[in-house]
């Protein structure tokens, strides 16, 4: 019996063995193809690439960016039926609330001579001295805003220059009818912006100021 027991231990041991190993080898040729790819993929990637696509992982940097739109200065005038209907808070609470910054405001009554140099670029129009009389009749609201894209955003609050046109919204669809009566201007053009405020405000009177709302409004400066 003595001779028979170490025989019967070692057949155990042996099979105890086997599938211990045929149980694990599995698990062992998973974690070498695992560690044999993050081998090869370490040294591919640390190797120059010379032949094949090349694949950019990088995010550009946001100051980059060729669409950020540019802060600008834009004219707006606030027209003498804007003035006497009373809507030159509505008009400015429209600009404040999209988050553009007021640089310069004034009331004033420019005269002929300044309104037909204002409208220079119509004065071979039939309409031009009804506009010039029409803009003369009582004090007008001159204004300059500030922030980025003003100028088309600008004019894109104002509305179309016909009232009937401009959409439910904006400041000419929700208090103008008449476009002979359409209460406000608008720069066109950062060059005519920047005409428009040298016209209507001398030096000092357009101020330059840090809005403590910046940061709330743009996500980068």
């Amino acid at each position: 019996m003595s001779s028979v027991t170490p025989s019967l231990r070692t057949i155990f041991f042996t099979t105890a063995c086997l599938v211990f190993f045929l149980f694990l080898l599995p698990s062992f040729i998973h974690q070498y193809h695992t560690y044999k790819g993050a081998v090869t993929s370490f040294f591919l990637s640390s190797s120059p690439q010379t032949s094949g696509p090349h694949i950019v992982t990088s995010i550009p940097s946001s100051n980059s960016s060729p669409n950020m739109a540019a802060t600008e200065q834009t004219f707006i005038a606030i027209k003498p039926d804007g003035v006497q209907r009373g809507l030159v808070g509505p008009i400015i609470s429209r600009f404040e609330s999209r988050g553009f910054k007021l640089a310069a405001i004034k009331l004033v009554t420019p005269g002929k001579a300044h309104l037909e140099q204002h409208y220079s670029d119509l004065k071979d129009k039939p309409f031009f001295p009804g506009l010039v009389e029409y803009m003369n009749s009582g004090p007008i609201c001159a204004m300059v805003w500030e922030g980025r894209d003003a100028v088309k955003t600008g004019r894109t609050l104002l509305g179309a220059t016909n009232p009937l046109a401009s959409a439910p919204g904006t400041i000419r669809g929700d208090f103008a009818i008449d476009v002979g009566r359409n209460v406000c201007h608008g720069s066109d053009s950062v060059e005519n912006a920047k005409k428009e405020i040298a016209l209507w405000f001398k030096e000092g009177e357009v101020i330059s100021w840090q809005s403590a709302q910046a940061q709330w409004i743009y996500e980068k400066p």
